[in-house]
């Protein structure tokens, strides 16, 4: 089922790609630019990436207006852009492009 994602690259990366410690300072959120829909996943495009510290690996939630629509895990990070899977999504909910994501900070 997976075959596809990794044909593309997208998988082998995350796979093949030693975990480092990084801080990373995180700068308010990020607008999603596109929803891609695959046979096996949607994947989710978001217009920043290693720029505003998104880092390969966490959790955002994604929202449109003060309503949670879903969360998603940062599969690849670039300069200026990144990409997710929805890791899960609120009922009758969909992600949209505009919709707004940020780190999901757990609270001590």
């Amino acid at each position: 089922m997976l075959r596809r994602l990794f044909q593309s690259g997208l998988f082998t990366i995350v796979v093949l790609a030693p975990f480092q410690a990084r801080a990373a300072v995180v700068t308010g959120s990020v607008g999603v630019v596109e929803v891609q829909s695959t046979r096996v996943a949607d994947l989710v495009f978001l217009g920043r990436g290693l720029d505003a510290g998104l880092r390969q690996g966490m959790i955002c939630r994604v929202a449109r207006g003060s309503v949670d629509v879903a969360e998603v895990l940062l599969v690849e990070s670039r300069l200026r852009s990144s990409a997710a899977l929805i890791v899960s999504l609120a009922p009758g909910q969909s992600i949209q492009t505009g919709d707004v994501a940020s780190v999901k900070i757990l609270k001590v």
